[in-house]
């Protein structure tokens, strides 16, 4: 998963420190309280209510490689952890948007206590849908990172026992760019569903993230287990298609 390109620019104010949390979410509505709440939404700098998410959700960054042989552990930088709206604008606001990052950099919004990688033991046994735009130049890959991310902490992507999303992810890569989302599993039965509703799970979970992506019906998202695409030294054949 390492990769051979260098990158000067860090996604927060250096590569090892989280950004400042400060909703940053424009809005011009005047200031209004009821008794001592104010939100985001009434007065963006001095808020003291908080809109909470269902997870916590941990914010990674794979900075490019700047030779050979780098380990992919000292690529792989935790940035910060939140769990609430207001951070969540307060640090994107803070951080290199994804088109002006370097080649074979990533961003990784993954829930709190799962590591963006195959081994991690919630993530093993999981797979990912994932789409490349490979016309850099024609797509909004900002704002489509930016959607992928609200339709994550927001649970718009599945249904409430679902339980699949672990995250998503953007790569930037030398003529595209590519959004994953990663689940828990690959549709297997397990315990109180059976294989074909895992299926059916899975292949829902796909056509909302298609959606998010404001991909047209002829475009195609694939899904693909990890264990299949460790084992295969080319691509691996898609297991779903949506």
């Amino acid at each position: 998963m390492a990769s051979t390109a260098e990158n000067d620019r860090l996604p927060a104010s250096d590569e090892n420190s989280s950004p400042n949390i400060a909703a940053s979410e424009p809005n011009d509505q005047k200031k209004e309280s009821i008794g001592d709440a104010v939100t985001v939404f009434h007065d963006p700098e001095n808020f003291n209510v908080k809109h909470p998410l269902m997870h916590h959700w941990t914010l990674w960054f794979t900075k490019p490689p700047s030779g050979k042989d780098i380990n992919w552990n000292d690529l792989l930088k935790e940035v910060v952890t939140f769990s609430s709206v207001e951070e969540f604008w307060g640090i994107y606001n803070n951080i290199t948007p994804t088109s002006e990052l370097g080649l074979k950099a990533d961003y990784h919004l993954f829930k709190k206590g799962v590591r963006p990688e195959w081994e991690d033991q919630q993530n093993k046994h999981g797979g990912k849908w994932s789409y490349s735009f490979r016309d850099k130049r024609a797509v909004s890959i900002d704002d489509l990172w930016l959607h992928a991310q609200l339709a994550a902490i927001g649970e718009t992507l599945e249904n409430d026992d679902d339980n699949e999303v672990m995250g998503v992810v953007v790569n930037v890569r030398k003529g595209l760019y590519r959004i994953g989302l990663w689940t828990r599993t690959v549709g297997r039965s397990i315990e109180g569903r059976t294989a074909a509703k895992g299926k059916e799970v899975l292949e829902n979970i796909g056509r909302r993230f298609k959606e998010v992506l404001r991909l047209k019906d002829p475009e195609v998202v694939e899904f693909s287990g990890h264990t299949d695409s460790a084992r295969s030294s080319a691509k691996a054949k898609p297991k779903y298609t949506v």
